[in-house]
């Protein structure tokens, strides 16, 4: 078997006296989506900010190709094929579709002793990547990115990461404020990078999308993996109670019946609105 793209083994991240991941252990396969799953505050940034380097992890190691990195600023991470797509898709409202593409990395062409920005192959360039994915309603690199929808705008992060070549593309809640149309276009893509062969981390809370296009699961409670589990394992409903700690719906079901006890067997009903003279 080949190695796992990426591994962690009993990675824990501390900030001063507070721990926030404890003794996290996945791997990820080149082809792969992992959907790492957690209510708010479950660890989920700060994992992934490892994953990116922005923190190094106080102690455990990480693995690539089965040999052993570590990242002390977010360009080795870049550099080693990690890319991380946040939420609003990184990128620039009153740029070009073909410079936002392109930022920091700009073609260019020589007129006279002096390189100026090559629009023409920028642009071409951004749209083809794009419309690869499926994204066809883009097919004009001079359009402004506050023009389009928020599922183009992830789309065309997406594309940009694979077009420089990343090999792990963690997905930051990327279909969150998105309405239904747009966010199945983002789990289109997703599948499509998959196809390519590229290793995904999916990070959501919503666990109809993550079970869309999920291959492997991991559940954060608390910073640390609570269930780790492959494609039909689980339910949607059995995922749902680990995400919100199983305990804490069994408390609300308790605090129901102790209710409805106590009312002769009525649900709670809204207190009426007070009439004003």
């Amino acid at each position: 078997m080949t190695e796992p793209v990426l591994e962690l083994r009993n990675v824990n991240k501390s900030f001063g006296p507070i721990d926030v991941l404890h003794d996290i252990n996945l791997t990820i396969n080149a082809g792969e989506v992992l959907c790492l799953l957690g209510d708010n505050g479950a660890g989920k940034s700060t994992l992934i900010r490892t994953l990116a380097g922005v923190h190094k992890p106080t102690t455990g190691q990480m693995f690539m190709d089965g040999e052993a990195v570590s990242f002390d600023k977010p360009k080795d991470a870049a550099d080693r094929g990690i890319a991380t797509v946040h939420q609003f898709g990184g990128t620039f409202p009153l740029m070009t579709i073909g410079r936002s593409f392109f930022v920091g990395c700009e073609p260019t062409r020589k007129i006279g002793p002096f390189k100026v920005f090559d629009r023409k192959t920028a642009n071409e360039t951004a749209v083809k990547a794009v419309q690869e994915f499926g994204i066809t309603r883009i097919d004009d690199g001079d359009r402004l990115i506050g023009g389009l929808s928020g599922g183009e705008r992830q789309s065309l992060a997406i594309a940009r990461a694979v077009h420089f070549g990343a090999r792990v593309l963690i997905l930051d809640e990327p279909t969150a404020a998105l309405g239904v149309k747009q966010a199945s276009h983002v789990l289109r893509i997703v599948l499509e990078a998959r196809k390519r062969g590229i290793a995904v981390i999916f990070i959501t809370h919503q666990v109809t999308h993550a079970m869309a296009v999920g291959d492997h699961f991991a559940v954060l409670i608390r910073g640390a993996v609570a269930a780790n589990f492959m494609r039909g394992e689980k339910s949607r409903e059995e995922i749902t109670d680990l995400m919100a700690g199983g305990e804490a719906l069994a408390d609300l079901d308790t605090a129901m019946e102790d209710y409805k006890d106590s009312h002769d067997g009525h649900p709670p009903q809204p207190a009426s609105r007070a009439t004003v003279a």
